[in-house]
């Protein structure tokens, strides 16, 4: 005689079942997406919408109105001025000035970059001289190439004044 409990019988299907579902996975559960079918090299890419285009949202603005500029089209400021005459020869003569100026050491001269590296009041910076349509300009500049703060523009006025640009 055998003594089966009443509960096994349903248990023992509802285990076959389960095992069943979990051998052929979830095709039955699976929303039927063909790309899902595909191999992963052949899918289509897909991007989110914020990266199909790139940012064009300050591409063309136009420079302040109200900027003075010489006639050379470089914009005029307390750290720049233009000087007549050739580029290598306003080097000399800056280079001339700038041995003059108390209190300033020359670190270093690059002429065919056109640049003196100064410490002048505390302050380090670049005295750059770039070649413009009709001259040269001279300028200073931090490490990034921006407008030089501190001592620099109290410098450029002491260079325009002995330059005369």
């Amino acid at each position: 005689m055998r003594s089966h409990s009443p509960f096994l019988r349903p248990l023992a299907i509802a285990a076959l079942a389960i095992a069943v579902l979990g051998v052929t996975g979830c095709k039955w559960f699976r929303k039927g997406n063909p790309d899902y079918a595909m191999s992963a090299e052949t899918r289509p890419l897909e991007v989110p919408p914020d990266l199909n285009l790139p940012n064009t949202a300050g591409a063309m603005q136009l420079p302040p109105t109200g900027a003075p500029t010489t006639p050379q089209g470089v914009a005029t400021s307390a750290t720049g001025f233009n000087v007549a005459g050739p580029r290598d020869e306003v080097f000399a003569k800056v280079g001339d000035a700038l041995a003059g100026v108390e209190g300033l050491t020359i670190a270093s001269r690059a002429q065919l970059l056109g640049s003196y590296d100064v410490a002048y009041e505390g302050s380090n910076f670049l005295v750059r001289v770039v070649a413009v349509e009709a001259g040269t300009y001279v300028s200073a500049v931090d490490p990034r190439g921006l407008p030089a703060a501190g001592s620099a523009p109290k410098l450029m006025a002491a260079l325009k004044a002995k330059l005369g640009g």
